[in-house]
């Protein structure tokens, strides 16, 4: 989809030459790059800040609808359409971060300048959005029309009967969101506000905030007596009362206030061309140690749940002098058909360099799976500079080996799983989970997760990173596998503070906290843990942990939101199919503007005529029967495609489909397949709390008892459970 786009675009400004700005001006053409790149070229016409495109099916309609230059007719259609982009005249940008989440909104107005006054176009925005996006909402202004988008409930959205094809509404990109806006007259100004949310970066101690905000030379008005103003608002709440320093900025911010842990910044001005860089700015905390803090907030008043929030945010400073954990870590890769190419070989070069930064001390072993499971040693392997070439090799030729133990003392056992598929009964693999490690030693195994595409449960993968105090990311950009992966393997690596546990949380029975297990703090990443409270909130909290040299570590937090709230919401009301919980994600949902699984995104459109007729109280006649008349001041509503991920794709996991975000989606219809029935044998070793392994068990042949016996084994070999082949030949005795 995006090199069909990047296409159109190029399209359009070819057919943009037409364009007859009058006398003195010059004709519009498309950009010259000093270079123009054999590969890539789509990546050059993708969005770098928001525009607004004219859908072009027939060329003759463009024109400049104030100098018509009685061109020669054209023949013809575009099929598919060329997208002209629309001159911009003006554009507000404010961001309001609170911790490591920012909320951004851009208000522009721009002008349908290339088709003739007495035709229309449809306009499609582009919205690109930074570092792990959600799209909030869009409101457009026209002179007879306006249309704004919210979220209604799963069973609303059923009764809409009107829906937009995926082109005209979804993500052309994982992080660049469209929306398409039928039938806007030539030289109409559109006024547009944009809103989404992103997350912050943090490196060493300090806070990068990027957004999207380089505009291309072609959106600037042609008409340089066009007053074109430009201004940013930033305002910040960082969440610490002292120790902050402001360190970069892309444009000339002025400060304007500072409070506290409050600061905020202003930039406006006259521009002869709009904003060529992407808008940056970035904090550093000057304390080198561990610390942390609460931030409260009351709920909006049209919140279903009236319950205050609150977000406690642990940061690791800015020294690196803090010992880290010894590790013991097993890789865990699914290696199916449809992970073969990109996915699998990005894959493999991002655990060859994890292991790379392994130290001397510490042990690894790698598992592949598929319909068989492939060990590359019989036992944990010291990450030694030939143990690390031998296993770089073994990747690419998948040796086999034997199931052996292994005793973990005084290290961080660690389990990276990384797949692109969906297995059946995944619930009874987190209960399996939640069994097993609730029994476990001091320093349970972590489980971290790692999802590819679509067709994988991206909530099944959270819920299992949660229960094992763990990290989950997903991708559904297959060049942007490599990064992620190794962003999470250098999180893990770098964990400072494990078993963290804050004592209101057990004492304080008013404290709904969202996340049952706290993970671990990390070097590479700020930690949140947020929740609900009823009545007072304590007046201090302690935060308790476990330090790399073992030691214990106690912490004073002296007295942000939605996303993340959301997400964990809805993996457990995923684990518990519990219905109650689903209408609680599907109001929060709605109350702030982020998507989810039990909530669809549709598109009002509110026409301001009929609404001036009703005021006046001018009289409509009745042409249809009135039982039958909709109130005519309603806005007329048109259902989305589905924004949200899903829950993984049984039927092409089996299928070995490959991932990639822009293959279709399957039908819903498809998602409600009835599980097929397991031939498990059910039996159980004596010496073990897991079900039978493969070897001894062969009726357990589903997908759901490969991937269990791959963390089972996993789990053994960092000394977590004492199964092996030996124990199940003997009829699980």
């Amino acid at each position: 989809m995006a090199e069909d786009f990047a296409k159109a675009v190029e399209d359009g400004l070819k057919l943009a030459k037409r364009i007859y700005l009058g006398k003195d001006k010059a004709v519009m053409t498309a950009p010259k790059p000093p270079s123009p790149p054999v590969q890539g070229l789509a990546d050059y016409y993708l969005p770098s800040a928001p525009m607004v495109y004219a859908v072009i099916s027939d060329p003759g309609y463009v024109d400049n609808p104030d100098f018509p230059s009685y061109q020669p007719h054209v023949y013809g259609r575009c099929d598919p359409p060329a997208l002209i982009p629309l001159q911009m005249s003006g554009v507000d940008l404010e961001v309001n971060c609170y911790g490591d989440t920012a909320f951004v909104q851009i208000s522009g107005k721009w002008r349908v300048h290339c088709v003739m006054g007495s035709h229309s176009c449809d306009c499609r925005i582009a919205v690109p959005m930074g570092n792990q996006g959600s799209i909030l909402g869009v409101e457009v202004d026209l002179p007879k029309k306006s249309y704004s988008t919210e979220l209604v409930g799963l069973e609303e959205s059923k009764c809409i009967e009107k829906i937009v094809r995926p082109q005209d509404g979804g993500f052309m990109k994982p992080h660049i969101f469209m929306l398409t806006i039928p039938q806007v007259d030539g030289g109409t100004n559109i006024s547009i506000k944009l809103r989404w949310s992103q997350k912050l970066l943090y490196n060493n101690g300090q806070f990068t905030l990027t957004v999207p905000f380089s505009f291309p030379e072609y959106v600037t008005p042609a008409v340089r007596k066009i007053s074109k103003k430009e201004k940013i608002q930033l305002n910040v709440n960082s969440g610490i009362v002292a120790g902050i320093l402001c360190k970069a900025t892309s444009h000339p911010l002025k400060e304007t206030k500072r409070h506290a842990e409050k600061f905020s910044f202003l930039y406006e001005s006259e521009v002869l061309t709009w904003s060529k860089t992407d808008f940056s700015f970035s904090y550093s905390v000057s304390s080198s140690n561990m610390f942390g803090g609460v931030l409260l907030q009351s709920p909006p008043l049209y919140d279903h749940d009236q319950r205050d929030m609150f977000c406690v945010y642990l940061l690791p400073g800015s020294q690196k002098s803090t010992e880290v954990f010894k590790k013991e870590v097993v890789f865990v890769i699914d290696i199916t058909d449809s992970m073969q190419g990109r996915p699998l070989e990005a894959t493999k070069n991002a655990i060859s360099s994890a292991m790379s930064k392994l130290g001397p001390e510490d042990s690894f072993n790698i598992i592949t799976f598929s319909s068989e499971t492939s060990l590359f040693s019989t036992s944990m392997e010291l990450a030694s500079k030939e143990a690390i070439e031998r296993a770089t090799t073994w990747l690419s030729t998948k040796s086999t080996a034997y199931e052996m133990l292994s005793n973990t003392s005084g290290s961080l056992p660690m389990i990276f799983l990384i797949t692109d598929g969906a297995v059946e009964d995944e619930r009874n693999i987190c209960d399996q989970m939640k069994k097993r490690l609730k029994n476990s030693g001091s320093l349970c195994p972590r489980i971290h997760t790692f999802g590819i595409g679509s067709f994988c449960n991206h909530y099944f993968l959270r819920m299992l990173a949660m229960i094992g105090r763990g990290e989950f990311d997903a991708v559904c950009d297959l060049d942007l596998i490599g990064n992620r992966i190794q962003k999470l393997f250098s999180n893990a690596f770098s964990t400072v503070l494990a078993n963290i546990t804050v004592d209101a949380f057990n004492d304080h029975e008013q404290i709904e906290v969202y996340s049952s297990c706290i993970p671990d703090l990390s070097f590479e990443s700020p930690l949140t843990i947020c929740g609900r409270y009823e009545g007072s909130f304590p007046d201090t909290l302690k935060a308790k942990g476990l330090l790399g040299d073992l030691s214990s570590f106690v912490m004073d937090l002296k007295i942000v939101l939605g996303r993340q709230e959301i997400d964990l919401l809805t993996a457990q009301a995923w684990l518990s199919e519990n219905k109650q919980l689903e209408q609680k994600v599907a109001q929060l949902s709605k109350v702030t503007c982020n998507i989810s699984e039990y909530t669809r995104m549709v598109l009002l459109e509110k026409n301001k005529i009929d609404k001036a007729i009703e005021s006046s109280g001018a009289q409509k006649v009745k042409k249809t029967d009135p039982h039958k008349i909709k109130d005519p001041l309603a806005p007329r509503k048109t259902l989305l495609q589905s924004l949200s991920v899903g829950f993984g794709d049984l039927t092409a996991t089996a299928e070995n489909i490959r991932p990639g975000f822009e293959q279709p989606k399957l039908p819903d219809a498809a998602e409600v397949f009835l599980k097929a029935t397991s031939n498990c044998c059910g039996r159980m070793c004596n010496r073990c709390c897991c079900m039978c392994c493969i070897q001894c068990c062969s009726k357990m042949n589903d997908q759901c008892a490969i991937v269990l016996t791959q963390i089972f084994t996993a789990l053994a070999f960092i000394g977590c459970i004492e199964c092996c082949t030996l124990c199940c030949g003997q009829d699980g005795q």
